[in-house]
């Protein structure tokens, strides 16, 4: 059975930092590009991040793009996100996703069809 189960989220002050693990099981981590997503409360969802099977490519929404970081270890099938520089408008539920295939364009990542399994999520509020 494949889990994704993320964490690191919490309250923090804007301009403060926060790092989310999304921890994978069930199936062969290094096979798969993975992917942030994340959903505002009363908006739909917004694609953060996506990163390649070993980690060589990148690439992120405008939103977040020089503020967020993703990374990835395979050797212990765990998925990242640094987030610095946070602002009130970063507040969501953060959720990491299989990628069917990665892709350098945003648009790829507005089709649901692209994505696989899904994590349960962890709510980051950035708040003073």
């Amino acid at each position: 059975e494949v889990q994704l189960v993320e964490s690191g989220g919490g309250l923090v002050q804007p301009g403060g930092s926060l790092r989310l693990s999304c921890a994978a099981s069930g199936f062969t981590f290094s096979n798969y590009a993975m992917s942030w997503v994340r959903q505002a409360p009363g908006k739909g969802r917004e694609w953060v991040s996506a990163i390649t099977t070993f980690g060589g490519r990148t690439t992120y929404a405008d939103s977040v793009k020089g503020r967020f970081t993703i990374s990835r270890d395979n050797a212990k099938n765990t998925l990242y996100l640094q987030m610095n520089s946070l602002k009130p408008e970063d507040t969501a539920v953060y959720y990491c996703a299989q990628l069917r295939a990665y892709s350098s364009g945003p648009s790829y990542y507005t089709a649901p069809t692209n994505f696989g399994s899904w994590g349960q999520g962890t709510q980051v509020t950035v708040s003073s």
